[in-house]
């Protein structure tokens, strides 16, 4: 699943294109190295995202696509932020 995609579909970022701006301005760190919005995102992956100057890491669990709102925050746990 793409980086802009996961971010969406986990809740992480509330839309897919302004996840797409904040991958591309270098604000998401994939495993400690800026990643594009078209990274592959694979399970294990450490993804810090810079809230402004707040970064929240979580680690990915799951890239299956989510059934419903409530099972988003299973894709992903949360490291420090």
């Amino acid at each position: 699943m793409r980086l802009d995609k996961y971010l969406k579909v986990s809740r992480l970022i509330k839309r897919r294109t302004l996840a797409n701006e904040v991958a591309d301005a270098g604000r998401v760190l994939v495993n400690g190295k800026p990643a594009k919005a078209s990274y592959a995102v694979k399970v294990g992956d450490e993804i810090e995202i810079t809230f402004g100057n707040r970064p929240v890491r979580v680690r990915v669990l799951s890239t299956e696509e989510p059934k419903g709102k409530d099972v988003a925050r299973e894709l992903f746990e949360i490291l420090e932020g």
